[in-house]
């Protein structure tokens, strides 16, 4: 099951992931916030252990930060 967050406007988003390969070569993860559960890019997701969830006050986007 998908992480879900609901924003202090009311509209629900959901976490998912996607695996992306730098200039460099190196792979890394990186996390999305998308206002539908299925289809779209990237795999759902469970919230990780090392990251929160902030959002912005002005328009309620929402963005992973690391603990």
């Amino acid at each position: 099951m998908a992480y879900e967050h609901t924003n202090s406007k009311g509209i629900t988003y959901y976490l998912r992931k996607s695996e992306v390969t730098l200039r460099g070569g190196k792979q890394q993860t990186i996390y999305f916030f998308t206002k539908t559960a299925e289809g779209g890019k990237g795999t759902p997701c469970d919230l990780p252990a090392d990251r929160t969830v902030n959002e912005n006050p002005r328009n309620g986007f929402l963005t992973l930060k690391k603990k």
